[in-house]
């Protein structure tokens, strides 16, 4: 019994999963010197069924009487810690009870029995089944010193809308918080810029923003992940009540492949170099291994050039690269028009979001990788040649190799001692072992645009001059030669077997594997007016004509310039034969997929596995993630069909909302492009709480007893919504209110559960009425009326989701 009471200093590491989340949460920064009061947690084993035992009652007010001896007018607060509450994946909000002004001893065992009690709530069973969470969680309790405050308020470490990192964002009121985070209240904001701390907001809170800035950013810093704070000011003191992980900020369920990295914060995130590649929706191995691979290469954490997952398709962070070579002092227009030549153009009106890197904490973390880069490049720019001659022949030997093993052991040793290392250096060797002939290259036909105009600059520079041929050509040129009786089938598919449409999708078989391909894609050749070779042909006399052009405009010139033209020329086909080579290596997983499916007994189903779970199950014979892949295959098969998402994403993106606007943009999403006013529309506004945008049919409430009368599909107005009014959110489609604040425990919910939310109206509950049609802009704090309920019969029409939720 001695365990099951515990005073916030005595929880260690170990006992921490015992004492729930606020309790291990408060008993790590109060041994960790933030200003936290003091306090202690009663362990689920003190109070079986809710009832306190004898030998924990005495442990309770031996700790209690030793706090009050210290502060003789304490007085306790009694909150929840649940198992599972304020947890990464669910916060819980306002969903267990709290007892607040605790004094006499027979007071803190009723309030232990109410809090206790609260657990089977009828909200937090909602709550649970929406989250996926099992119900029969243990729960632990806080009794804790309660500061009687001259301000209260919260403070998120990043935006909770959008994600960005550049300002933290917060609310306060006078006195105690609940009423702040209950949302009766409308409170003051405030930021702390992430840089150097500095406050935007009333005067009130500035003398101690700098100390609330401190204590904020050590606790992100030591729980590795943005905070919600919950803070105090007493008698000049600053106190830190709560700390908890800003629980929508993940990129999803790995063990279900639910992936979403646009979620993760506000990023720019684009496909259109990558994703012309890697088209394809991955299954969780080919993802897994990609994602290996940018581990290997980038120098900045959390940066995926070739892996970030947006619902299984790859899509590349600009945001992190950009944001960091800023900090170094690269200028950002300069900066993204080099880039262009990588991922092209970005559409008209998109800004790229900025991280607030530090300079000197970005050198610290960034350095060592930056060394490793530049020996690994001098290194891939040497191979290169090597690369370009051996890879066939290594390849073809490693396959054969994988095809006779035998044993778990074999296959794990092929994998870590050649495999491996293979497509490390292939991917170097690829990205960049080119990249000096492909920066001459863009250099030089900058110049030449300027010399002979855009149009025969990219015929000089092109594949079509004499000894030249881009090997990504070579699939297409191959079908021409074998039904001219120039190259043989066999030789065709070991010099192009590996490649094609689904290269990158280790699931599908290529060419090596299915000769009937071949037959196919020979009939689909023969089918075309044109042959591939007449086509180049008239290539080759544009190049002759422009090389003539060009002798002619710069008669004295010429030869130097074309000579310069000729060894430039030379980039983008070192950088093609160097991708082919890559994708060669890279579709040996495949085999080493194929056969760790084989000595595992689970066949095809090894794709729906991670590579770190297969290489488990080398290790040790026992294949974790084996349970999931059901749960996998329904993903990948959901993601399969949705549309083409944008080839440019900003900020977090839910593609099932984006996809039922009839007004969405293929080429761009942006959330930070709000609604246009239209003329004749009313509009209220109020604060951000969820972002998204939907139209639906209004219903006015006026209390949480009344919400048997919303119905699916309806948007929910109140005057307020306290936790009483949550077991209604899963039922409406957005969420109104005359009073609240974005960081209330009802927004914390509504952007948990995605659903888009404006709170602080004012007078929403008078402007609308039941039946009124409107248009909700969650992330920018807009509503639209479209339509009033004496205008039309709107009450059988359901919400019409139109853009991304937060």
């Amino acid at each position: 019994m001695k365990e099951a009471v515990l005073g916030f200093e005595e929880v260690t590491q170990e006992l921490q999963q015992f004492a729930g989340g606020k309790g291990a949460v408060l008993s790590m920064l109060y041994q960790r010197g933030f200003p936290v009061p003091e306090g202690l947690v009663v362990l689920p084993e003190a109070m079986p069924g809710g009832s306190v035992k004898q030998e924990a009652r005495e442990l309770i007010l031996s700790k209690i009487n030793v706090i009050r001896k210290n502060h003789p007018t304490a007085l306790f607060a009694v909150r929840s810690s649940g198992l599972s509450e304020d947890s990464a994946g669910a916060s819980f909000a306002g969903g267990f009870e709290s007892v607040l002004d605790v004094d006499a001893d027979e007071q803190i065992w009723s309030a232990l029995q109410f809090v206790y009690q609260s657990q089977f709530a009828e909200r937090v069973a909602v709550y649970s089944q929406v989250q996926g969470i099992d119900q029969s969680q243990r729960m632990a309790i806080v009794i804790q010193r309660m500061i009687m405050s001259d301000l209260s308020g919260v403070l998120f470490t990043v935006n909770p809308l959008t994600g960005s990192r550049v300002n933290m964002t917060g609310n306060y009121v006078q006195g105690l918080g609940e009423e702040l985070v209950s949302g009766e209240a409308n409170a003051v904001p405030f930021t702390l810029s992430r840089l150097r701390g500095e406050y935007t907001g009333p005067s009130g809170l500035r003398k101690y923003a700098s100390k609330l800035f401190r204590c904020a950013a050590r606790i992100e810093k030591q729980m590795g992940y943005p905070q919600d704070i919950e803070w105090s000011v007493s008698g000049g003191e600053l106190y830190i009540l709560q700390a908890r992980p800003v629980t929508t900020l993940g990129a999803g369920n790995l063990n279900t492949y639910e992936c979403n990295d646009s979620l993760t914060g506000d990023f720019l995130w684009t496909n259109t170099n990558v994703g012309e590649s890697i088209s394809d929706v991955l299954t969780p191995l080919s993802w897994s291994i990609l994602r290996a691979l940018d581990e290997e290469h980038n120098v900045i954490p959390g940066h995926y050039m070739l892996s970030g997952n947006i619902c299984g398709r790859v899509y590349s962070n600009i945001s992190l690269p950009v944001s960091a070579m800023s900090v170094m002092g690269a200028r950002i227009a300069p900066l993204l028009r080099q880039m262009s030549n990588v991922f092209g153009e970005l559409p008209q009106g998109v800004s790229v979001p900025v991280y607030p890197f530090r300079k000197r904490e970005l050198i610290r973390i960034v350095g060592p990788g930056v060394l490793h880069s530049m020996r690994r490049t001098r290194q891939a720019i040497r191979n290169l040649p090597r690369f370009l001659e051996q890879t066939a022949e290594s390849c073809r030997m490693i396959r054969e190799r994988l095809q006779a093993i035998q044993s778990r052991e074999e296959l794990l040793l092929l994998w870590n001692r050649e495999l491996w290392p293979q497509n490390v250096d292939a991917l170097w060797n690829a990205l960049e072992g080119t990249s000096a002939p492909m920066q001459k290259y863009i250099k030089q036909k900058r110049k030449l645009i300027k010399l002979v105009g855009t149009q025969d600059a990219n015929i000089l520079l092109s594949s079509s001059g004499k000894g030249r041929e881009l090997e990504s050509l070579g699939p297409l040129l191959g079908l021409s030669r074998i039904i001219h009786n120039q190259l043989s089938r066999r030789a065709y598919v070991a010099k192009y077997g590996h490649r094609g449409p689904h290269e990158f999708e280790l699931s599908i078989a290529d060419l090596s594997e299915d000769e009937d391909r071949l037959e196919l894609k020979l009939s689909q050749y023969r089918d075309n007016t044109k042959d591939i070779e007449e086509l180049l042909n008239k290539q080759r006399q544009q190049h002759s004509d422009a090389c003539a052009r060009l002798r002619e405009r710069f008669p004295h010139r010429w030869k130097s310039i074309y000579h310069k033209l000729s060894a430039t020329a030379q980039g983008p086909q070192m950088r093609e034969s160097a991708r082919s080579e890559w994708t060669r290596v890279y579709r040996l997983n495949r085999d080493f997929a194929i056969k760790a499916g084989e000595l595992a007994g689970i066949g095809g189903d090894v794709f729906f596995l991670y590579l770190s779970e297969i290489l488990q199950g080398l290790e040790d014979g026992k294949q974790p993630g084996v349970q999931y892949i059901a749960a996998r295959k329904e993903t990948f098969a959901r993601y399969q069909k949705l549309p083409p998402l944008p080839s440019v994403i900003r900020g977090r993106f839910d593609p099932y909302l984006w996809m039922k606007d009839p007004r969405r943009r293929i080429d761009l999403y942006d959330p930070e492009m709000p609604m246009k006013d239209e003329i004749g529309q009313g509009i209220l506004r109020g604060s951000p709480g969820a972002a998204g945008i939907i139209e639906g049919v209004v219903r006015v409430l006026a209390g949480p007893e009344d919400g048997n009368l919303l119905l699916p599909g309806e948007i929910l107005v109140a005057s307020t919504t306290n936790v009483g009014w949550t077991l209604c959110f899963p039922r409406a489609v957005a969420i109104i209110t005359d009073i609240g604040a974005p960081l209330s425990h009802a927004a914390i919910i509504a952007r948990e559960l995605g659903i888009p939310a404006v709170f602080g109206c004012g007078n929403a509950t008078t402007r609308l009425h039941t039946g009124d049609c409107v248009r909700v802009d969650g992330g920018n704090g807009m509503i639209q009326i479209i339509t009033s309920a004496s205008g039309g019969d709107h009450d059988k029409m359901g919400g019409k989701i139109y853009r991304s939720k937060d």
